[in-house]
């Protein structure tokens, strides 16, 4: 399914977008159903993202439930962790929200499964990033999670730059309401043009949602 594109003319701006159209669709969820079940990404580009959406009155904190892509396995309060940058960019009232992955576990398959019980039958939305890889969640090339196709949340096989991760898998992001991209940075460009394409020689490009929407800046979409 083809992606919509939307172009901002930097960084700050995309992540700006991003954190209104990530609000907007938590008051709509909230209006329909009373709750917000919400996604988020790791890596730097949703840090900005992330600061935003918590000053905006509009986003429904109170019932949101706030999951995790994806997490590397770590230690607690790693800098490494996605969780740790999360709960940095966000107050201790909006803390509350946080759904972190149970990494930490001492049976990483068995928390997976943990953690997918816990899930919406259905994400309102699932925010992605793209990495120069092509990689999004932690659905990195090569590595047999992205064949998984009977569970939700599963653990990639071997050590990604330093870590093994969980992540959800590609059927729980199909099956979500809509995905919001937010792809920041020149380094993306390539990938961002074969995410356009549904091209499925990178992971990116074998999401499959029927609601698709990318929020790039201007050097990522080649225009800067």
């Amino acid at each position: 399914m083809a992606a919509e594109l939307e172009v901002l003319a930097d960084d700050r701006a995309a992540a700006r977008r991003a954190a209104e159209l990530i609000a907007a669709d938590g008051a709509a969820a909230v209006a329909e159903h009373g709750s917000f079940g919400f996604a988020m990404s790791g890596g730097r580009s949703p840090w900005a993202m992330l600061a935003i959406l918590g000053e905006l009155e509009q986003m429904p904190w109170a019932e949101t439930s706030l999951f995790q892509v994806d997490e590397r396995i770590a230690s607690p309060g790693s800098e490494d962790r996605n969780l740790t940058h999360m709960i940095l960019g966000l107050s201790m009232e909006h803390q509350s929200a946080l759904r972190p992955m149970p990494v930490t576990q001492r049976d990483p398959d068995g928390a997976a499964r943990e953690y997918e019980a816990t899930l919406p039958e259905r994400f309102d939305l699932v925010h992605l990033g793209l990495g120069p890889d092509g990689h999004t969640a932690s659905l990195v090339p090569g590595d047999p999670v992205l064949e998984v196709s009977d569970r939700r949340v599963a653990l990639t096989d071997g050590a990604y730059q330093g870590h093994r991760r969980m992540t959800l898998t590609y059927p729980a992001i199909d099956t979500a309401r809509k995905v919001l991209w937010l792809v920041t940075g020149a380094e993306k460009r390539d990938p961002l043009a074969k995410l356009l394409a549904g091209d499925p020689s990178i992971p990116a490009g074998r999401v499959e949602n029927e609601a698709m929407i990318v929020v790039a800046d201007a050097a990522a979409a080649g225009q800067g």
